[in-house]
């Protein structure tokens, strides 16, 4: 007889080669605990429009970002949009999910993020800093990512550039160290932070203050995402500020090695329970 389970199509790529990480443990843990519960594939993101028909629900994960196969990514989404498919994170993120224009329109509305700018006449908003950090707008995992000495900026970005407004431009933060807010669906679940700023991934649990969070949630409310894992991203500024690095809304990475066993136990019940409201919604 054919299982009465729900059944669940879990996108990642095992191979993706991280820099300091190994996604692959993270998705098999994953999918062993979430076994218990739903009956479970693993695919390719390449792989995941063919499939997704004969599933109750797709769950987006250790992906890898989304250039290294956009023409997938698109028809996937396009299959998903088309057949109603539930996905897990939903489409309709507004931040990371659809590119890095959400960093622009959140320093237009005044949010606390490093201000960003995309063409010259913006500049201005940044202040004076002796660095700038020069990304594209459609980056991921700091690829294409360059440091530019104020003096070197002219030179660094070209009119091409500007006039297709493909790179974002930020005043370079001489931060004390970077903290990430983990939400499944609207609640958080954990914290963790980088003492030392060289060190990205190297990660200690952050016991995270009552304005800490105050702080990440103005940013999941503003994305809207009902169903999804999402990862609040900031520094804590010379001023003692935060300020938002990024806002993952697409396959965030988890650092679920960083955690006790009750930690991770606790965030893996929260993803089941999730994933089930997501099937019953």
């Amino acid at each position: 007889m054919p299982s009465a389970r729900p059944r669940i199509l879990y996108v990642t790529d095992l191979a993706y080669p991280a820099r300091g990480r190994r996604y692959c443990d993270e998705d098999i843990h994953l999918t062993s605990r979430l076994r218990a519960d739903f009956d479970l594939a693993l695919c390719h993101p390449r792989d995941a429009a063919a499939l997704l028909d004969a599933f109750d629900a797709v769950v987006v994960r250790n992906s890898g970002p989304v250039l290294e196969h956009r023409d997938a990514y698109d028809a996937f989404r396009r299959r998903a949009a088309e057949t109603g498919t539930r996905v897990y994170n939903q489409l309709s993120g507004r931040a990371d999910m659809a590119g890095k224009q959400y960093l622009l329109d959140l320093t237009e509305a005044g949010f606390p993020v490093i201000p960003t700018a995309d063409r010259p006449a913006d500049l201005h908003r940044l202040g004076a800093p002796r660095e700038y950090v020069v990304k594209p707008k459609l980056g991921a995992d700091s690829i294409g990512l360059r440091v530019v000495p104020a003096a070197d900026l002219p030179a660094a970005v070209t009119e091409e550039e500007w006039a297709a407004r493909g790179v974002l431009v930020q005043p370079r933060i001489d931060f004390a160290y970077e903290v990430s807010f983990y939400f499944v669906d609207d609640a958080f679940q954990y914290a963790l932070y980088a003492p030392h700023p060289d060190r990205r991934w190297q990660l200690e649990t952050y016991e995270a203050t009552a304005e800490d969070l105050a702080f990440a949630r103005r940013f999941i409310e503003w994305n809207g995402v009902e169903h999804g894992v999402q990862r609040v991203d900031a520094c804590r500024a010379p001023d003692g500020g935060l300020l938002l690095v990024e806002l993952e809304d697409l396959n965030p990475y988890l650092s679920l090695d960083a955690l006790d066993d009750p930690a991770r136990d606790a965030f893996v019940a929260a993803l089941t329970a999730a994933l089930h409201r997501l099937l019953a919604d």
